[in-house]
């Protein structure tokens, strides 16, 4: 099992206010990513309350209400276990990820594939279906299909969406530039 207690719960006393815990594929392993990611009486994350509680009255049940726990719906296991899944409780966002998803399937980076993009839509629905938040990640050809179809939660790569404002910005500058010349 990739999705280590310790792990979770000590990301969290350093200061996380969230985790995403990848590789989740059954109702057992979700169960036990809320059992790390919270306080009794809703898990049974150690008892360390770090800096975040200084002068928080009540913190224990704060830290319970505030701390996001995503899991990665990215294995063709999970998609297949996710009736179950979507059974656990005290879970924020139940992400799919079409790459690891892709490859689980025997489409090694092919995020696009029709069979893939099947899947993650049949998984979408489910998840909205059962009333819980489903999370995906898009591109600008993508983002509003996905927010139109439900999708409350979505990832970017920011690097292209950085080059593309990068971009453009320069080609302004140099536009100008040249007009003064």
């Amino acid at each position: 099992n990739l999705n280590l207690p310790g792990v979770i719960y000590r990301t969290l006393d350093s200061g996380a206010q969230g985790v995403a815990v990848p590789h989740v594929n059954t109702a057992e392993e979700a169960r036990a990513v809320v059992d790390a990611a919270k306080f009794h009486p809703l898990g049974s994350r150690g008892m360390w309350p770090s800096r975040q509680s200084y002068g928080v009255e009540d913190y224990y049940k704060k830290a319970n209400d505030e701390t996001l726990v995503i899991v990665l719906i990215e294995d063709i296991v999970a998609v297949n276990n996710l009736t179950e899944i979507l059974t656990v409780d005290n879970i924020d966002v139940f992400l799919v990820a079409p790459g690891d998803l892709a490859q689980s399937m025997g489409h090694l980076d092919q995020t696009r594939h029709p069979k893939v993009l099947e899947t993650v839509d049949r998984a979408i629905e489910q998840i909205i279906a059962a009333g819980r938040v489903a999370g995906t990640t898009v591109t600008d050809d993508t983002v509003e299909d996905y927010v139109d179809k439900g999708v409350r939660f979505v990832l970017f790569g920011w690097q292209r969406w950085l080059m593309s404002g990068a971009g453009a910005f320069l080609e302004k500058l140099e536009a100008t530039s040249s007009r003064r010349l």
